[in-house]
């Protein structure tokens, strides 16, 4: 009975890990993708408000000409979650995202807080902690990137 068990969930697991292996990383690119295409959105069809806070980014992005930030910011937060959404560049995208969301939290949200009532740096610290794992470890088996490797070798 005990070895039966043991079986199933030896079993079950090894089930889960394949799973994991192509679904796990893909509910992250699908999440982060979503919220950083809304943000690119909202700035591709504002104004720049950039200059307001420029003195509160950390340097070197406190010397970038600010329509030069606001145009990368923009464009980082279109192109970006459409290539996480394929899989493609993913690292890079991720990495770039990762930068971008650094950058927000010092200028923007550092002084708030937590809370995101506030304004405060739980969003963040939640997109950081997201995007970590998709720089170090890739996209997932369900991307672009995969399908590349797997042809052309590591």
């Amino acid at each position: 009975m005990i070895t039966s068990v043991k079986t199933c969930v030896t079993r079950g697991l090894t089930i889960l890990d394949s799973l994991g292996g192509w679904l796990g990383m893909l509910g992250l690119r699908l999440l982060l993708a979503y919220e950083f295409w809304q943000s690119g959105v909202e700035k591709f069809r504002g104004d720049n408000w950039f200059g307001e806070i420029q003195s509160q980014f950390p340097f070197p992005f406190s010397v970038v000409p600010v329509d030069a930030s606001w145009f990368l910011s923009t464009w980082t937060e279109l192109i970006g979650p459409v290539m996480l959404v394929l899989g493609l560049g993913t690292r890079f995208w991720a990495f770039s995202l990762l930068i971008l969301d650094v950058v927000a939290w010092q200028a923007v949200h550092a002084g708030n807080g937590y809370n995101v009532c506030d304004n405060g740096f739980k969003l963040p610290l939640m997109y950081l902690m997201m995007l970590i794992p998709l720089v170090l470890s890739g996209p997932g088996k369900l991307s672009i990137d995969h399908s590349l490797r797997q042809l052309y070798g590591r």
